[in-house]
């Protein structure tokens, strides 16, 4: 493990978001969290103070600095967004919903023999706002995909200026609820480095170590 994170301010986010529908009811993801609690352990293993941001998951919780649990991907932006000024590095590995409900419920929805229509709204973009911020730190997405996994996760980078992204393919045994899992690291200039099938969390310190190298090349380049 490297010590290449020592004393650097790391802001992760980890699990699902869960947006409510009524009191009883929510439309979420199969994330675990897994993941992104391994990453936040590695990092504060590589020296880092580390803020992670928690959806809904029943994970032990890491040595960090800091966890802070939310459950809506409104909470989790506010959260992130409250703690991002002076983080060196961002790691967004939180499955954050895309959508949510326009509108809750405060009593238990009744069903009337009908068919029931939601209508759902965008969520904010988290790794997007924090990648664009006047001062930004060095920001790591992830991209979770079931088919064209280097296509969309190339795209994703690009398009919201990352600085390094993590692919993984999920699907039927792959990726969610898995104890191991494999990634495939892309650059803005072009590399790709493969990160073999092993338990996430030798698989999150092998990430870290990248993420180190990285954020040394792009800010200490002598």
């Amino acid at each position: 493990m490297t010590s290449g994170l020592q004393a650097k301010a790391v802001v992760i986010t980890a699990g699902p978001t869960y947006e409510d529908l009524d009191p009883v009811r929510f439309l979420g993801n199969r994330s675990s969290g897994r993941m992104g609690f391994a990453v936040a352990q590695a990092a504060t293993d590589a020296g880092a103070r580390v803020i992670l941001v928690a959806g809904p998951c029943q994970q032990d919780c890491p040595q960090v600095s800091e966890r802070i649990d939310v459950r809506s991907a409104l909470q989790m932006r506010e959260q992130v967004m409250r703690h991002i000024e002076g983080c060196d590095i961002f790691i967004g590995c939180a499955a954050v919903a895309d959508y949510r409900p326009a509108e809750t419920s405060d009593k238990k929805i009744k069903k009337d023999g009908g068919d029931l229509m939601l209508r759902l709204v965008q969520n904010p973009d988290i790794l997007a706002e924090v990648a664009a911020l006047p001062k930004r730190p060095f920001t790591v997405g992830f991209a979770a995909e079931t088919n064209d996994i280097e296509t969309h996760a190339l795209r994703k980078l690009r398009h919201k200026k990352l600085d390094m992204i993590a692919a993984n393919q999920v699907g039927e045994g792959r990726g969610f609820d898995c104890c191991d899992n494999a990634l495939l690291l892309l650059y803005p200039d072009g590399r790709k480095q493969p990160l073999p099938t092993q338990a996430k969390c030798s698989l999150a310190g092998r990430l870290v170590d990248e993420i180190a190298a990285e954020y040394q090349r792009i800010h200490n380049p002598h």
